[in-house]
């Protein structure tokens, strides 16, 4: 429940932070009459995105007579999940500080068009974390068939972050957004490493790859599956007692790099590489003229960014 809880939170808030900014640009603009159309393409975003994740059950549970189907088809969804998830946060990481500016654009393009590309502009704005979310909460809940337990915890999340979504719009709430994405997306990736051993798991009961009773390592003395604790762990890594070698593998493979990769400080960007051995002579602009701009922003300053700071997307609207 925690997995599918943290994934409604970080995906319902990603797509309500876009709805505000869409929102405040057209409040700002004296637009208001254009609010119904970006309603509706939100509207019909979150009704396609529950029918997509109705058809994926529908297909694992209906369709897929042979217990080898399912176990196939729950693994590629798996491993699909993974990927998106990976994709979604190193996205996020690189987009947060121009996301604001690049939708007022798109929309001001959309609103000289007509009604209908406003409405397309935000359904496309807003789809695409719903599709993502269908997807991560079916991988993420494969373990609990039969339990509504993860169904509540995703609406709950989703919930929390419009909550926040609002609050942030009305400046009744200031977090910061980087600290919050930096931790969501760290435990994300656990969570996706969990995911990707259960679609290796699935594999192997599947019979495309080798190896399912290759143990890795047998803790179950310590790690009782019966206990609460070995439950939680299951549910939200899905780290479980007795994986097997290929299982292990997998986690790891994923789990280590991408951590790094994601946690690592990206390096400036724009920075001088002159060497130092050959310094550029000082150029001395003629009288009367300014001397050529270099380039670099002064000292202390740095690029701004519209998410980092909270409720500033609808105020620099």
């Amino acid at each position: 429940m925690f997995a599918t809880y943290l994934i409604g939170l970080r995906e319902g808030l990603e797509a309500t932070l876009v709805v505000s900014i869409l929102v405040a640009f057209l409040v700002k603009s004296q637009r208001r009459d254009r609010l119904p159309q970006v309603w509706a393409g939100v509207g019909l975003a979150v009704v396609l995105s529950v029918l997509f994740g109705w058809l994926i059950e529908y297909t694992s549970t209906s369709l897929l007579a042979r217990s080898e189907d399912r176990e196939l088809f729950e693994a590629v969804t798996s491993v699909a999940a993974v990927v998106f998830v990976t994709w979604m946060i190193f996205w996020m990481r690189k987009a947060a500080r121009t996301i604001a500016g690049e939708l007022r654009g798109k929309l001001t393009e959309a609103l000289a068009v007509g009604s209908l590309a406003v409405a397309g502009m935000s359904f496309l704005a807003v789809i695409r974390e719903g599709l993502e979310t269908a997807l991560i909460f079916y991988s993420a809940a494969q373990g609990a068939a039969g339990d509504s337990g993860p169904l509540l915890a995703l609406i709950g999340g989703i919930v929390t972050a419009v909550v926040i979504g609002v609050l942030l719009y009305a400046s009744a709430l200031r977090i910061n957004l980087s600290t919050f994405f930096t931790w969501t997306g760290a435990l994300l990736i656990l969570v996706a490493a969990g995911i990707l051993k259960y679609g290796v798991h699935d594999f192997q009961e599947a019979d495309v790859l080798p190896g399912l009773n290759d143990l890795a390592f047998d803790i179950t003395s310590v790690l009782d599956p019966n206990t609460w604790y070995a439950a939680l762990l299951a549910g939200m890594f899905n780290i479980t007692a007795t994986p097997s070698v290929l299982e292990m593998v997998a986690w790891a493979a994923y789990a280590v790099p991408v951590l790094f990769l994601f946690l690592r400080k990206p390096s400036p960007a724009g920075k001088p590489t002159a060497p130092a051995a050959t310094p550029t002579p000082p150029t001395t602009a003629p009288a009367g003229e300014a001397a050529p701009a270099t380039g670099v922003a002064p000292a202390g300053e740095a690029a701004g960014s519209d998410i980092d700071r909270p409720a500033s997307a609808p105020q620099h609207a």
